[in-house]
């Protein structure tokens, strides 16, 4: 079971608007910015050898990841009023 039972995220990301997400979506961003900055992860997520498991790891550990000198992507798990 996943630190968020929640499947809705807002993402805030360098001169982006807010996006909501569901994980899913989350999960394929994640894996496509992995896919693209491989130095600076933190220690624990570079041991993960696959690019879904480290995402799926980032999701469930972290609401941050580095990605360069200036820029930020933040996600956090919200509740959706239905």
């Amino acid at each position: 079971m996943s630190l968020y039972d929640e499947d809705t995220f807002v993402v805030l990301e360098t001169n982006q608007p807010e996006q909501f997400l569901t994980a899913a979506e989350l999960l394929e961003k994640l894996q496509a910015v992995l896919a693209d900055e491989h130095e600076d992860l933190p220690q624990d997520v570079d041991k993960i050898v696959s690019l879904e498991a480290q995402a799926k790891y980032l999701i469930d550990t972290y609401c941050e990841l580095d990605v360069g000198p200036g820029k930020f992507l933040q996600w956090y798990a919200v509740r959706l009023e239905k």
